[in-house]
C-alpha cells in the first residue's frame, strides 16, 4: 500500500515540475510563439514552395510540427535555426491554412495561420501610342495592357531603359495610360512598358515602339506641304514621258507595218534576177571564153526562178559598124564588146 502511495507522490512531483517549467517557458522572452513564413504568398498551380518556421529561443531543443488545417504534415527536431518544410501546391486545399507548432517538453505554442493564393502569370503586354502634333510640341499618350494574368496588374512605362512613369495599378482589365508632352525634336523616341502581378518572377515587357523624329519645328508641316507638290511633279513627269514616247511608238509601229517581211528569198528578190542560164542556152559561146557559170537557188511558193548569175567581163576589139562610117565622123573609134 505504501508503494502505491509513493508512486503517486513521484508522479505528482513530476507534474508539478513540468507545470513549473511550462509556467517559466510561457514568459514572452523565454518561449515566444513561432513565426511561419514563405518567400511568396502567390503561387501558380503545381508550384513547389517552402515554409519556414522560426523560434527565437535558440538554446532550446525544439520539436517542430507543420499542420494544414487539423492534419499534421511533417515533424522535425532542431535547435537554434529555422525549420524549412517543402511542399507542392497543386489543388485548392493545398492553399492552407498552415500552422507551425513548436514543443519543448510538455509545453507547445502555435504560429499564426498562413495561406497561399493562386495566380496566373501575365502575358507580354501590348503598347499602343497616339500622337497629337502641334506647331511646337507634340502630345503623346502611351497605353499598355496585358490580356492575361491574375489581377491586379502593375504597369511601368520606359523610354528605352529609363523609367518615365510611376507604378500604375489596374484592378480591372483595362489599359494603363501615361501622357507625355515634349517639344518637336529630330531624335527618334523608343518606348516600352512592363506588366507584373503578384507573381514576383513573371514580369513581362512589351515590344518597343518607335516614334519617328519630326525633323525640327517645321518637320510635319513641311512634310504635309511637300507631299502634294511631289505627287504633282511625279504626275507631270509621267505625262510628259507618255506624250513624248507615244508618237515615236506610233511611227515605229507604222514603219514596221509598211516594211516588207523577208523570209529567205522573196518574190521581190526573184523578180530582180533573170534566168540568165536559160537565156544563154541558145547563144553561141565566144571563142577563147569560158562558159558562163550560174548558181541556181530553190523556188519559193510563187514559183519564181531565183537564180544568180556570176560572170567576168571580157573585152574584144571589133570592126566599126556601118552606120558609124559616115562622112560626119571626125576620128577613128575602137570598139570593144563586153561579153558575159
Amino acid at each position: 500500500m505504501w508503494k502505491k502511495s509513493f508512486l503517486v507522490f513521484l508522479f505528482s512531483l513530476s507534474v508539478q515540475k513540468a507545470a513549473l517549467g511550462c509556467e517559466r517557458l510561457r514568459k514572452p522572452n523565454e518561449f515566444p510563439s513561432p513565426r511561419l513564413r514563405s518567400q511568396t504568398e502567390t503561387v501558380m498551380r503545381g508550384q513547389n514552395v517552402s515554409l519556414s518556421c522560426f523560434q527565437q529561443n535558440i538554446s532550446l531543443e525544439i520539436t517542430y510540427f507543420l499542420f494544414r488545417g487539423e492534419k499534421c504534415l511533417q515533424t522535425q527536431d532542431g535547435k537554434g535555426e529555422p525549420m524549412t518544410f517543402n511542399l507542392t501546391v497543386s489543388e485548392a486545399h493545398d492553399l492552407g491554412p498552415y500552422k507551425c507548432k513548436v514543443q519543448v517538453a510538455n509545453c507547445s505554442k502555435y504560429s499564426h495561420p498562413f495561406n497561399f493564393t493562386f495566380a496566373d502569370p501575365v502575358t507580354a503586354p501590348v503598347l499602343n501610342i497616339s500622337v497629337i502634333q502641334a506647331k511646337t510640341d507634340r502630345y503623346i499618350t502611351l497605353r499598355c495592357i496585358s490580356f492575361n494574368g491574375s489581377l491586379p496588374i502593375d504597369y511601368i512605362f520606359f523610354e528605352k531603359n529609363i523609367t518615365i512613369s510611376p507604378v500604375i495599378s489596374r484592378d480591372v482589365r483595362k489599359p494603363a495610360e501615361f501622357n507625355i508632352t515634349e517639344s518637336n525634336t529630330a531624335e527618334v523616341k523608343e518606348y516600352r512598358c512592363k506588366a507584373k502581378n503578384k507573381l514576383p518572377d513573371h514580369a513581362k515587357y512589351s515590344q518597343p515602339v518607335t516614334i519617328p523624329s519630326t525633323g525640327g519645328d517645321c518637320g510635319p508641316f513641311c512634310l504635309q506641304l511637300l507631299l502634294p507638290g511631289l505627287l504633282l511633279v511625279l504626275i507631270v513627269v509621267i505625262l510628259i514621258l507618255a506624250f513624248w514616247m507615244l508618237p515615236k511608238y506610233k511611227a515605229r509601229k507604222a514603219m514596221k507595218a509598211s516594211a516588207p517581211r523577208v523570209y529567205g528569198n522573196t518574190p521581190m528578190e526573184a523578180g530582180i534576177y533573170a534566168n540568165l542560164c536559160e537565156n544563154q542556152a541558145d547563144e553561141k559561146p565566144v571563142p577563147g571564153l569560158e562558159p558562163n557559170q550560174c548558181v541556181s537557188s530553190a523556188q519559193d511558193g510563187a514559183e519564181y526562178s531565183q537564180e544568180i548569175h556570176y560572170a567576168a567581163p571580157m573585152f574584144q576589139q571589133v570592126a566599126p559598124r556601118d552606120q558609124e562610117n559616115s562622112n560626119n565622123s571626125k576620128g577613128g573609134y575602137v570598139y570593144s564588146e563586153l561579153v558575159f
